[in-house]
């Protein structure tokens, strides 16, 4: 019988995200700054020093654990953007460089 794996500094939230024990960092967001700007542990720390590298680190194992779940949700958060972008009307400025564009 396998055991369950249990990681001390990430807890479940009320909607069933992984965030960091004791904070409200999702784990995904710890996961981001790795993957879109290639930050180590040490950059993500400097960056978010109320996180210690323990949690960290506990949100990278967490991530490469259960990469699926994370890439999905990651995937969802994109497209959930791109809807609310698409249903925004355009800014003022982009609106003015429509029209100076389309100017003879």
């Amino acid at each position: 019988m396998m055991s369950a794996v249990t990681y001390p500094h990430i807890e479940m939230s009320a909607n069933g995200s992984a965030v960091i024990a004791g904070t409200r960092t999702k784990v995904v967001e710890v996961v981001l700054d790795r993957l879109a700007h290639h930050w180590d542990a040490d950059e993500i720390h400097r960056q978010h020093p109320h996180l210690s590298l323990a949690q960290i680190y506990a949100a990278l194992a967490y991530y490469h654990d259960h990469q699926d779940e994370i890439e999905r949700e990651i995937e969802e958060r994109l497209e959930r953007i791109e809807r609310i972008a698409r249903a925004q009307p355009p800014s003022v400025l982009q609106a003015r460089l429509r029209e100076l564009r389309n100017r003879p």
